[in-house]
């Protein structure tokens, strides 16, 4: 396995994208997966970088990164020493990230010449799921699509006409404790409004209906921070898809940060287990 990490390219916005690349050595056209993180997350949270290498080791090639305004910077990619760009960060930009390192792969010469660059598959977890979904509805680059614990309704995340968001929207930016960190994580206002502006290039459903391509869907029935039921309403816009329902499993696969143990939990040894199972039977189709 060769490994690339914290490779620094232009973001679209004004501020630059950290990636890593794990790549299989001895693989003849191996397929590449983008993962996106998720909410309050980044490219080495808990175990994405075991992860990554168990994905590197089965014959799949990796790139994972942190979207551009996540409150991460070059010099410090882990946590949020940025809070000011994290008040600045919106789905539009995260959609532009993904798209930017879409552009990336098609020139680099980083990548290996053993990696199938027009075998793309997207995954993202979380909100970065649902970031996912957006994006391979309208990239014809992307030919497979995984979304892990994924989200299916970011407007139903504003709480709209809640007395919280009439607060946000008066005073123009609200605080949301991490319970990691212990900071006040600063959303400005611009976050709905832009979503607002964008509603159509924004709406999970309407991508998933119309999609085209293969789509895994991997949830846990104990999620407490994005509901099973998420999975079930992906899989009742887009039938063609797959579901498959990890019992027990968390929000994170019993997954924490920091993560200091060498293995995976089994989990999130199932979930990497179905998507390379998942991407190796669609090859042979």
């Amino acid at each position: 396995m060769k490994t690339i990490s914290n490779h620094v390219i232009p973001g679209p916005n004004g501020r630059p994208i950290i990636l890593d690349i794990f790549m299989p050595v001895e693989a003849k056209d191996a397929p590449l997966v983008i993962f996106c993180h998720g909410y309050k997350g980044f490219k080495d949270w808990g175990a994405w970088n075991i992860m990554s290498q168990s994905f590197a080791g089965k014959g799949v090639a990796i790139i994972k990164f942190n979207f551009s305004f996540n409150g991460g910077t070059v010099e410090q990619p882990i946590d949020f020493p940025d809070l000011k760009a994290f008040s600045q960060n919106n789905y539009s930009k995260e959609l532009d990230d993904l798209h930017t390192v879409l552009n990336w792969i098609e020139v680099s010469d980083m990548i290996s010449s053993s990696i199938d660059r027009s075998d793309i598959t997207v995954m993202g977890h979380s909100r970065g799921g649902g970031i996912a979904a957006l994006a391979a509805n309208t990239d014809q680059r992307i030919k497979k699509l995984i979304t892990l614990a994924g989200v299916s309704d970011f407007e139903a995340r504003f709480n709209i006409g809640s007395e919280e968001f009439e607060t946000w929207k008066r005073e123009g930016v609200k605080y949301v404790l991490n319970g990691r960190t212990k900071q006040q994580m600063p959303h400005l206002f611009q976050f709905y409004k832009d979503f607002e502006a964008n509603a159509n290039r924004l709406n999970i459903e309407k991508a998933l209906r119309s999609l085209q391509i293969p789509h895994l869907i991997i949830h846990g029935n104990a999620d407490t921070s994005v509901s099973v039921e998420e999975a079930h309403n992906m899989y009742e816009w887009n039938p063609d898809a797959e579901l498959f329902i990890i019992e027990g499993a968390n929000h994170v696969f019993g997954v924490s940060h920091p993560w200091n143990q060498n293995n995976l939990t089994d989990a999130m040894n199932a979930a990497v287990s179905r998507i390379v199972d998942f991407i190796s039977t669609q090859e042979n189709e």
